[in-house]
């Protein structure tokens, strides 16, 4: 079973949620739930997501070596996995980590607080086409 190609499950919607809202630490709860026991690509955007939320989590308690290391391990997990995962844009997550860890690098430690926070990723669903014939009603 291909559980990329599956609908957002309400447990990643959740996440989502928590992520897009900034509550980072709440968010890595929701996706060790379901990153534990998963396998393959699903458990890299699991992975992949987890350590982003993690990385945003250290970066708003002054952790720029934390925020800077997850920010590219999570990406490099994201980098893994195709680029939409249950309807989730996997590819402008990792686009904006790359962003926002070029951004934190330039700033450094001193600057991080600066950090302009339309670089920071957020979890964005991508709409599912409707298959030719079908109408939405």
């Amino acid at each position: 079973m291909d559980l990329c190609e599956q609908s957002i499950s309400g447990k990643l919607l959740q996440a989502l949620g928590e992520f897009n809202r900034g509550d980072w630490f709440e968010c890595h709860e929701t996706l060790e739930d379901l990153w534990i026991g998963s396998e393959g690509e699903i458990r890299d955007f699991y992975q992949g997501a987890l350590q982003l939320a993690v990385a945003l989590h250290h970066w708003r308690n002054g952790n720029l070596g934390g925020a800077m290391s997850l920010l590219k391990g999570g990406a490099g997990y994201l980098r893994r996995v195709r680029p939409v995962c249950q309807r989730v844009d996997v590819a402008g997550l990792i686009s904006a980590a790359d962003r926002l860890r070029d951004e934190l690098s330039r700033l450094g430690q001193e600057r991080m607080a600066e950090a302009d926070r339309s670089l920071f990723p957020r979890m964005v669903l991508v709409a599912v086409p409707c298959e030719e014939g079908h109408r939405v009603k």
